[in-house]
């Protein structure tokens, strides 16, 4: 889970619903610019965090606060697989993208174990296949895993609070055609993307978040019990060409 501190405790946003972010931000993408299978590319992009599950393991930092996903790192090589085997029940081209993004984010890790070193290896080798049989080149997979990478980026820097004041901008990543990408939050609130890559001139993106009153938790169950009976607030990002 994505946690901000805020005034009165803190603001939660599920990683779930983040992955719901990035999905609404791809289905904003030009048309005419969009990677290939823009549908289950969105699809990729909306599951391609459904490893967090708030309501298991530990969710606490030593101190009792609620842990950022930042500071949680107990995903084993064996949730990695099965998150990439589930994911074929939605088809080749998600299950793909899926991998390319696991891979992505543990490549850091090549050296550290023969496990981790088998689970990229492996990976890699079912993303070629899966390419083969889904007659699509290796430079067109990266296309369209780029454009998954963008879509997460700039939802984290939206739930994350990572925006720059006084219009400074903030780079994304490359997106599917390379280009650099900034986003810059104007003075009347609104986001603006430079290159805007959209089709729509304004539109709004939403997400829930929890909030907290409580700053500290006994344990893991008491965090768990004051998630699930909180009150939620709906947040909104308006976006505007410029």
């Amino acid at each position: 889970m994505i946690v901000n501190q805020t005034d009165t405790g803190w603001q939660i946003i599920y990683h779930r619903a983040h992955a719901l972010v990035a999905a609404q931000l791809a289905g904003q993408w030009h048309r005419q610019k969009a990677p290939i299978r823009l549908y289950e590319t969105i699809a990729a992009i909306s599951h391609h965090d459904d490893l967090e599950k708030e309501w298991e393991e530990d969710q606490l930092t030593k101190a009792g606060a609620p842990l950022d996903f930042t500071l949680n790192q107990t995903t084993s090589v064996e949730q990695l697989a099965k998150m990439v085997d589930d994911a074929i029940y939605r088809g080749r081209w998600v299950a793909m993208l899926t991998s390319m993004h696991l891979c992505f984010l543990n490549s850091s890790q090549r050296g550290e174990s023969a496990e981790i070193d088998q689970f990229l290896d492996q990976q890699l080798k079912r993303q070629k296949q899966w390419q083969k049989e889904l007659d699509v080149s290796p430079d067109v997979a990266a296309e369209a895993y780029a454009f998954m990478r963008w879509c997460d980026r700039l939802s984290l820097i939206l739930c994350q609070q990572q925006l720059p004041a006084a219009e400074r901008a903030l780079e994304i990543t490359a997106g599917p055609d390379g280009q650099r990408y900034d986003v810059v939050q104007l003075k009347n609130g609104a986001i603006a993307v430079k290159p805007w890559p959209f089709e729509a001139k304004q539109f709004s993106i939403e997400v829930d978040a929890v909030c907290l009153s409580q700053m500290i938790f006994s344990d893991n169950k008491t965090l768990t019990k004051a998630l699930q009976e909180a009150p939620m607030q709906r947040l909104e990002w308006k976006f505007e060409k410029v």
